[in-house]
């Protein structure tokens, strides 16, 4: 098992769950070193510009390499990690790939808090490495990312959860039909028997997989007879329930409503949390494109509503969103990178706007305003690098700066 020592680039941690299968000795080229070194693990790091393409039998990567990246362009046997991994092992566990513009890590850790019991495990994108997880677990559920599958073309899922999509990443994928096309890949390599799960509206490849197109709540609860009347959740979580619950109704015939509503949700997505006068505040730090932002404000949109938006949107055309949330009528707090444009965008549809540009403004001009009745809401839209180390670094800001209030 991994017998073949691939070239890996890019010095991140992917990469390095690779290497240490191998017990150190690879060569990495790494686009932030200037002169070569040798690590701890006897890795060689090296400048991307030294790489040799003529001299390198097996490549793999970095997920987030765009495809216009000089080391992408020049490999010539280049693997994504799921290949690498999936395709090496001698006997594979049943995997389960989980992927959507928003809502995947929950739906992943709500599917493995149904399927612990079974011996499921977790990984991919949520945070721990294919090569780092147990082979010999009997599930894998893998939150997996649009880029990962962009360059993924011989590993396939047994089950294939698709949440819904908007336009995301759109500064790597380059246009919405690409990224749509990367969404659907593993439709391409997917079985007789196989079951696909996804949205409806799509314009599907050829594929030998069971597919099953959902859209609404009532659609999943008359399929999969799931009753979502027993469960505790509300907009975007409901539907992450469902589905969650819709595969352990396909695998074991099972519905368990209790189990399901022992699952916490993890911070920063639709959190909510109250002031010293009793004011509700919510934390949805993580909604970093549009579809997740429209889902919140659905959510708390029946209240009079602040809310703050802005950061690094990647390039996203913004007008959908703010037709979406036009009968709702929010205050809009603007912060971050594309806060012009949100201001422009404010006023071509007759919303009222508050510059704002930091999360601490926003929150002393919400503090005036806000009362028993209404909601402040941070669902920014866009991603937090502009200003912020992490979307979490953005909430835990928020947050402090309402607790300092």
């Amino acid at each position: 098992m991994y017998s073949k020592k691939p070239t890996l680039f890019g010095y991140g941690k992917t990469t390095k769950a690779i290497a240490k299968l191998h017990g150190g000795g690879c060569t990495f080229y790494d686009d932030n070193t200037q002169e070569a070194y040798t690590d701890a693990e006897n890795n060689q790091i090296l400048p991307s510009s030294m790489f040799d393409p003529d001299k390198s039998t097996l490549e793999v990567m970095t997920p987030s390499f765009k495809p216009s990246h000089p080391l992408v362009k020049s490999a010539k046997h280049l693997l994504s990690e799921y290949d690498y991994i999936l395709d090496t092992l001698e006997q594979k566990p049943y995997n389960i790939w989980i992927s959507g513009t928003n809502g995947k890590t929950t739906t992943t850790q709500m599917l493995t808090h149904l399927l612990a019991s079974r011996g499921a495990i977790n990984g991919g994108n949520i945070g721990t490495p294919l090569a780092q997880l147990d082979p010999k677990a009997p599930i894998w559920i893998l939150e997996t990312s649009s880029f990962t599958l962009h360059y993924t073309h011989t590993a396939s899922p047994n089950i294939y959860l698709l949440l819904p999509i908007t336009p995301d990443h759109l500064d790597w994928h380059g246009t919405p039909e690409g990224y749509t096309a990367d969404k659907l890949a593993p439709l391409l390599t997917m079985r007789e028997g196989e079951l696909a799960l996804i949205p409806k509206g799509l314009t599907l490849p050829k594929t030998s997989a069971f597919i099953v197109e959902y859209d609404t709540n009532e659609f999943l609860e008359q399929y999969f007879y799931i009753d979502s009347s027993k469960l505790r959740f509300k907009g975007a979580f409901l539907q992450d329930a469902m589905l969650a619950l819709a595969v352990t109704k396909v695998l074991y015939d099972e519905v368990d409503y209790d189990l399901m509503n022992s699952f916490i949700v993890e911070g920063h997505r639709q959190e909510e949390f109250r002031d010293a006068s009793g004011r509700l505040w919510v934390n949805d730090s993580k909604a970093t494109n549009l579809d997740a932002t429209i889902q919140a404000v659905k959510v708390y949109g029946d209240k009079p509503l602040h809310l703050i938006l802005g950061g690094d949107d990647k390039g996203v055309e913004l007008n959908e969103l703010f037709e979406a949330i036009i009968p709702y009528s929010p205050i809009i707090y603007t912060v971050g990178a594309n806060e012009q444009k949100l201001l422009d965008l404010s006023s071509k549809f007759n919303l009222k706007a508050i510059k704002s540009s930091t999360i601490q403004n926003a929150v002393t001009q919400i503090d005036k305003l806000h009362n028993q009745n209404s909601v402040a809401l941070l669902s920014p839209a866009a991603a937090s690098l502009d200003q912020f180390t992490s979307y979490k670094h953005r909430g835990d800001t928020f947050m402090d700066s309402v607790r300092a209030l």
